[in-house]
């Protein structure tokens, strides 16, 4: 049992109790900075995750539930980022938060412990524990404005569709146990790889695959199980909001993409129409439903579940091509929607409205802001230069390659490019409302902290940088899906 593989985890897990711990003795105007004390310790965590050579062997720890390889380490690498960002985001949407704000970050680092989890799951037990310590804990963060009726109703319908998902999980779980006889994932992609073991036409086993599946599109919120996405983004925090976003749906592509290609590979190669069916849907109700609407969050909920679907292009794929673009598209989300609910959390600290017309005139409060706000709508329409560019024509031609077997795939290429239009409308609604919408009196300056004009910049630097140099992340990538079976 090599419990080292465990640092970066248990280290966060330290850093949340310490939190918790410093609430008891700081007095309460200074609570706010351990924020950005721990968001310090998030870094320096990442610092040293780059300092620790990647082994040419994958590691395992407890009994080969727990796996360390270049995919778990790309995703660990990316949920601290993510991390430092939101918990910097909380500290400036502190004042909003009326009690408990010690309770608020250390939330935010238990959550991450468990994406961290996740990113190294290697067995069924490890995976619902890592999912449950995600979700148990955004139960909380969701509903933490106890104040406010819809954070309160968003906690609501996120727990009762979470525990729903968690029970449909656990029964595939059981299914899946209950005829392979095993819950690690090589044992399983062993066993159906036994020649007569006839494993992969077990309806049961098939039956628990799909079960699983259903817990896993809850977290990536995927139609059928994108309902509860634009209420509880509307309804909760922004910074949680903001982690959901981010951090939560990439800890399920993860998940999807272990048990998928490690854990049941000869199985997903049959399941390409499921995935494409499920892929082209999400495209479609994202899109049309994000058309309508005024309220910023919700629209971005819409948003939210659009691109899980332009993700599940790659996956469908089943190909090196197809996973690394997965990967690559997620690295180029992280900034670009992290600086949209950074920018959204600003502007509505100071109105108090959460509609698109709320940004009127942003542009003269904060040419900064409506900078930062415009690069993310152009990056999340997927237009040139910026990272959402490069992350679909990633995805669409991995998909466009799957296409000379399976020409199914050149109708979900057409399909992506006619969501990738209808995104233009809403997406370029923001914009048209920063620079050209109706402007109220109030034209004086938007206050920014130090902070948040540095988590700005970044993410504006984060969405060009990806852009215009994509060789370094691909490449991270690229090495990062060699893990897997595809």
């Amino acid at each position: 049992m090599n419990v080292l593989l465990l640092k970066h985890e248990l280290t966060l897990i330290l850093l949340g109790v310490g939190v918790l711990l410093a609430d008891l003795w700081l007095p309460a105007e200074r609570k706010r900075n351990l924020g950005c004390l721990a968001a310090a310790g998030v870094g320096a965590i990442l610092i040293c995750s780059f300092l620790t050579p990647l082994p040419a062997e994958p590691q395992f720890a407890f009994g080969r539930m727990f796996v360390l390889d270049g995919m778990a380490l790309f995703f660990k690498r990316f949920f601290l980022v993510a991390t430092i960002l939101v918990l910097l985001m909380a500290a400036e949407y502190s004042d909003r938060i009326a009690a408990g704000i010690s309770e608020y970050y250390s939330l935010i680092l238990f959550a991450a412990a468990g994406m961290m989890f996740a990113a190294s799951a290697n067995d069924f037990a490890l995976l619902f524990v890592a999912l449950e310590l995600i979700t148990v804990t955004f139960y909380v963060l969701v509903s933490f404005q106890r104040g406010r009726s819809t954070s309160l109703e968003a906690g609501v319908k996120y727990l009762i569709i979470g525990a729903l998902s968690s029970a449909f999980m656990v029964f595939g779980i059981a299914f899946m146990y209950g005829t392979s006889g095993a819950f690690n994932f090589g044992d399983i992609a062993a066993k159906l790889a036994e020649p007569g073991a006839n494993l992969a036409g077990n309806k049961l086993f098939l039956c628990g695959l799909l079960f699983l599946f259903v817990g896993l599109g809850f977290k990536i919120s995927a139609v059928p199980f994108q309902i509860w996405a634009p209420d509880v983004y509307q309804g909760a925090p922004t910074p949680t909001t903001a982690f959901l976003a981010v951090g939560s749906k990439a800890a399920g592509f993860v998940l999807l993409l272990r048990v998928l290609f490690v854990a049941v590979p000869d199985v997903t190669a049959h399941w390409w129409k499921l995935l494409v069916v499920i892929s082209a849907l999400t495209i479609l109700y994202g899109n049309l439903c994000a058309l309508p609407q005024t309220n910023l969050k919700r629209l971005l909920g819409y948003s939210s579940i659009s691109h899980a679907g332009y993700l599940l292009l790659g996956v469908a794929a089943a190909s090196a091509a197809g996973q690394s673009a997965v990967l690559y598209y997620l690295g180029g989300y992280l900034f670009t929607v992290l600086a949209a609910f950074l920018v959204i959390a600003l502007v509505l600290r100071e109105t108090g409205a959460e509609d698109i017309e709320a940004l009127a005139g942003l542009n003269q409060r904060s040419p900064l802001l409506a900078a930062a706000l415009t690069f993310s709508m152009v990056s999340l329409a997927g237009i040139p230069p910026l990272a959402g560019f490069f992350g679909k024509f990633l995805l669409i031609k991995s998909a466009l390659l799957a296409g000379a077997a399976h020409p199914a795939f050149y109708w979900l290429v057409a399909v992506a490019l006619a969501g990738v239009v209808m995104s233009l409308a809403y997406y370029f609604g923001v914009v048209r409302a920063i620079y050209w919408g109706r402007a109220g009196r109030n034209l004086s300056e938007l206050p920014m902290s130090l902070p948040a004009k540095t988590m700005v910049l970044v993410c504006m630097a984060g969405i060009l940088f990806i852009g215009i140099y994509p060789s370094p992340l691909l490449r991270a990538a690229e090495a990062a899906v060699l893990a897997l079976k595809g």
